[in-house]
């Protein structure tokens, strides 16, 4: 089977199954100076692809925002665990072709706090960068990818393989959201005044927000005031 034939059966599958996007990074992505964390072929070194896939949390999750946290935060994982059982099935799909595949996990937090590094705060590899690259949006000011209908209230996780499948292009717009430098609600927002005006963010502040405050709720209020 054809890179673009499998590509679009796995694209098919995933909306079949209940995906709200779908979108293929080329791996050597990864390689570009830009980047500076984990690439994926430390984990899989004859990757060729970031299959990334994605829900959107339904809008009345961030509406209830503050008082509604754990209902916000079930929300969330539910999001995470519909995707678990998504990528399964096309990492599945992928190996019936004769490829490997494995899952990256999901993140269980804004910034994935669950898996990352406890030093740094960073994942293991960053999605949101091979999201990117795959087409599927722009960062905000936040740190989050902003997608072009759903705006930050995604979650999305990956599969790593070796199937070489047709890869999409990054955001003409660039890295970063046009919109975000004369906005800046997400700063106003932030109880944990993690999120800086300049593009930097303070990850212990927000984990600490979340894990030593909220009791391990997540906040959402960076995402519940942005206009995207």
């Amino acid at each position: 089977m054809s890179r673009f034939s499998l590509s679009g059966n796995l694209r098919d599958a995933a909306f079949q199954k209940g995906a709200d996007l779908f979108g293929i990074a080329d791996a050597s992505c990864f390689l570009h100076r830009e980047y500076t964390g984990m690439r994926p072929s430390e984990i899989m070194p004859e990757i060729a692809s970031v299959i990334i896939i994605g829900v959107s949390i339904p809008r009345g999750a961030f509406g209830t925002l503050p008082r509604g946290r754990a209902e916000y935060t079930n929300t969330l994982m539910a999001g995470t665990a519909t995707l678990r059982i998504l990528a399964f099935s096309l990492a599945h799909q992928v190996e019936r072709e004769g490829y490997i595949a494995t899952i990256v996990p999901a993140e269980e937090s804004e910034f994935g706090y669950w898996y990352a590094d406890p030093s740094t705060l960073n994942a293991d590899l960053s999605l949101k960068y091979a999201a990117y690259h795959a087409g599927l949006g722009s960062f905000g000011l936040n740190h989050l990818l902003i997608h072009p209908d759903h705006g930050a209230r995604i979650r999305i996780t990956g599969i790593l393989t070796d199937a070489p499948l047709e890869a999409g292009t990054p955001d003409l717009e660039g890295f970063f959201h046009s919109r975000c430098s004369t906005c800046q609600k997400c700063a106003d927002a932030c109880p944990a005044h993690a999120i800086s005006r300049d593009g930097t963010i303070d990850r212990h502040a927000c984990s600490d927000y979340m894990f030593r405050e909220l009791g391990g709720l997540r906040c959402g209020m960076c995402i519940k005031v942005c206009p995207l």
